[in-house]
């Protein structure tokens, strides 16, 4: 497979080739359009905006693998590439972590920051009995019938966002813990205001129109403070279950550049994160502050694969 991720990255790379000499490149593993594709777009434009780059980043779309093709070719032909950047998120955390990538490790690239996030959340019917999360969780350790819906597939974020919770509120056996996965957020939401899931669990953006239609109510926000606009939710923290589940945008880097290197992005990334435009660009887009950049963020990153390795192989997504 590593071959073929190889044979099809060239191919892409060849595609942009013969184009003016450039800064710096952003790879969004996707096609236009999308999570990947907006970190490189915004990211890139601000980048040049405020005079952190000399001259326009140039976007490379290389879909393929669920983000595989493009993690591919950095790491076998742009290891010490200090020009290249590559929008990530947390589903490439999981993805690596769950051995996604023809058993390719999150330890080839570096991870050098996130500037932003669509935060978690766990929500329930309006006219649901249980009104905080620890209402929730009590119910789940007393044995009573609770299911979850989400957007994703068994192991997928949103199931890992459950799992992350219960266990930090004190129930071992997560493989107890009911969870449907159905076709996006919408339908998780549906399920459970129709009573056939107790919760959701899901992204901030899934579930505004939702809350402002008085159809669910949000037992919880997975961030480290409240949601600017929605300061109502409690985060999970508040209410003593310690999880930060957000889905992130962000940049990896090669692995072979220098330590100055990294640094340099971690400071433009900062700056990106810092200035007027970034903030314009998360409000019209509905994410949330979340900056970690540098060895903090890396530091977070290795955290996470860990986490996420050990939930995968207790509900056996692997082995």
């Amino acid at each position: 497979m590593n071959t073929k991720l190889r044979a099809l990255a060239l191919g892409a790379a060849i595609s942009v080739a013969g184009t003016a000499t450039i800064a710096a490149e952003c790879i969004a593993p996707a096609n236009p359009g999308g999570g990947w594709d907006f970190t490189c777009r915004q990211i890139g434009k601000i980048l040049f905006d405020i005079g952190q780059v000399d001259q326009p980043v140039q976007v490379t779309n290389m879909a393929g693998g669920g983000g595989g093709l493009a993690f591919s070719h950095v790491v076998n032909e742009r290891g010490d590439d200090a020009d290249l950047i590559v929008a990530a998120s947390s589903a490439t955390t999981t993805r690596l972590a769950q051995n996604a990538f023809a058993g390719m490790t999150a330890d080839q690239v570096r991870f050098v920051g996130a500037i932003g996030a669509d935060p978690g959340v766990i929500v329930v019917a309006a006219d649901s009995p249980y009104s905080s999360l620890t209402d929730l969780t009590d119910a789940v350790k007393a044995g009573e019938d609770i299911s979850f819906a989400g957007g994703s597939a068994a192991g997928g974020f949103d199931h890992l966002k459950v799992l992350q919770v219960m266990k930090a509120s004190g129930i071992d056996d997560i493989k107890a813990v009911k969870y449907i996965g159905v076709d996006g957020g919408a339908d998780a939401v549906t399920q459970t205001i129709g009573g056939f899931t107790t919760a959701m669990t899901g992204d901030m953006s899934e579930i505004v129109g939702f809350i402002q239609s008085g159809e669910v109510k949000a037992l919880a926000v997975l961030t480290e403070e409240r949601v600017p606009g929605f300061d109502d939710i409690p985060t999970a923290r508040e209410q003593g279950i310690d999880v930060v589940a957000v889905n992130w945008r962000g940049l990896y880097v090669p692995k072979n550049i220098s330590d100055d290197q990294f640094s340099a992005w971690a400071d433009k990334l900062q700056a990106v994160a810092d200035s007027d435009e970034w903030k314009a660009a998360m409000e019209a887009n509905g994410l949330a502050p979340f900056t970690k950049v540098g060895g903090d963020f890396q530091s977070w990153v290795d955290g996470v694969v860990a986490q996420t390795v050990e939930l995968s192989k207790e509900i056996g997504v692997i082995q």
